[in-house]
């Protein structure tokens, strides 16, 4: 269990004010200035040194990912850094807590991590539907101004970055980070064919780096207190902490900060006071958020949670954002419901994503009545085969993998509706399998 002196985040509860006085008292904003003298080179190899993955949900390494930025920006196309603040995934709620609770914490990472890229800006790009948040994150941001530590000469570096608060307009597609970038131009909110990638050609056409407000928050506690620090938590190729939100049925939901490659058991054990119910009464978890396939109580119960070791199980650890599901749960259901978001939700600019997902929501919708046949199972299969990889962006994935972890495990309980509803009188074969 992490213990509390090794947390990042250390106010995200709020049981302190977020203001940048508070925040100060809590050691963020300490000596920045010496933080940047590192050299941003110097900087990019730390944050590759400490082994940290996105965790916007790709898991790619953050060190990585700012080297890909021009070294010596044109001054017709300065660098820009991207914030993915559109938290808008189901189940995920860890950017929200810091944004309102710590936003300095996000603020200086913006510089440092700009400092790092060569960036001349950063554009934060909230989600529309976080109003107290967004008003948290403009006063902080002000508060930082005027305080001389962004802006010209920031931190009395003698470096100039800006930063700016976007406001989204409540499209969980402009979470895509092309998509973003689209949205920050005051386009419409449609992912882009890539390449070029945006480290080429993002924002403004100009050299661009998306991250989420985790990735970026972290950085500058790992730079003071050292890449060996950090990476001391976790598995291989997993390190760190990380913020994992649990929400369903746990006798207490919460957003907690813990080390990498925590066993599930353990971290709902610690934090959360068990599943309702007891342990016997675990029926699946979606351990990443609604877009990766959910795990059975069985095999999930000893897991680790990290990248590769929900990916050994068919599932991913995305966004970190746990949903628990006791056996009051009708499964079917619930997917059928995450299948009408992602239908909602498409952009409709690739046709296997717009036509595909209503398609597999009527479907659903029909399995979880049983008003279906035994063979429509299999044609679902085959047409979320038919969405995943075909799509500019991962939303036509998401939309599939929800419904081929449920056929993979619940299969069973699908053919039992149908044979219920077309009275063949079999038994039901959840209880034949007991």
């Amino acid at each position: 269990m992490l213990a509390d002196k090794d947390r990042i985040f250390t106010n995200l509860y709020g049981y302190q004010p977020w203001n940048l006085d508070a925040a100060r008292k809590r050691g963020t904003w300490d000596n920045t200035k010496a933080l940047l003298e590192l050299g941003a080179d110097t900087i990019i190899d730390k944050m590759k040194a400490s082994g940290l993955r996105g965790r916007g949900g790709a898991g790619f390494p953050t060190g990585m990912k700012w080297s890909f930025m021009p070294k010596e920006p044109r001054p017709d196309r300065p660098n820009f850094l991207v914030i993915n603040a559109d938290e808008s995934e189901p189940g995920s709620c860890k950017d929200r807590e810091i944004i309102r609770h710590d936003p300095h914490v996000l603020i200086e990472g913006a510089l440092v991590a700009g400092f790092a890229m060569r960036a001349r800006a950063a554009y934060i790009y909230i989600r529309g539907e976080y109003i107290r948040e967004a008003e948290t994150l403009f006063a902080a941001v002000a508060e930082a101004y005027s305080a001389g530590l962004i802006g010209k000469n920031a931190c009395g570096s003698g470096y100039d970055f800006d930063v700016f608060v976007h406001r989204g307009a409540g499209a969980y597609i402009c979470g895509e980070e092309t998509a973003m970038l689209e949205s920050l131009e005051g386009k419409k909110g449609q992912p882009r064919l890539k390449p070029p990638f945006p480290a080429g050609a993002g924002l403004y056409g100009c050299p661009t780096t998306v991250n989420n407000v985790e990735s970026i928050a972290v950085a500058p506690t790992i730079l003071r207190r050292g890449p060996e620090w950090f990476s001391s938590f976790g598995n291989e190729n997993n390190r760190g902490t990380k913020l994992f939100q649990i929400s369903g049925h746990v006798n207490k939901p919460c957003v907690v900060e813990e080390a990498m490659s925590i066993p599930f058991r353990e971290l709902i054990e610690k934090h959360c006071g068990g599943i309702r119910g007891g342990w016997d009464n675990l029926l699946a978890v979606i351990p990443g958020g609604s877009s990766v396939p959910l795990v059975p109580a069985a095999q999930i119960m000893d897991a680790p949670m990290d990248f590769d070791g929900l990916r050994a199980l068919g599932s991913g650890l995305g966004t970190a954002a746990v949903i628990v599901m006791d056996k009051s749960t009708d499964i079917v259901r619930a997917i059928s419901r995450l299948s009408y978001f992602y239908k909602h939700e498409s952009c409709g600019q690739c046709t296997p994503c717009r036509e595909g997902t209503g398609w597999m929501w009527r479907v659903m919708e029909r399995l979880r009545t049983g008003d279906a046949d035994i063979s429509e199972i299999d044609t679902l299969q085959q047409v979320t085969k038919q969405v995943e990889g075909h799509t500019i962006c991962a939303l036509g994935d998401a939309a599939a993998w929800p419904i081929q972890g449920l056929i993979r495990h619940f299969r069973p309980e699908i053919e039992r509706r149908i044979n219920e509803r077309n009275g063949t009188g079999e038994a039901p074969m959840m209880e034949a399998a007991e």
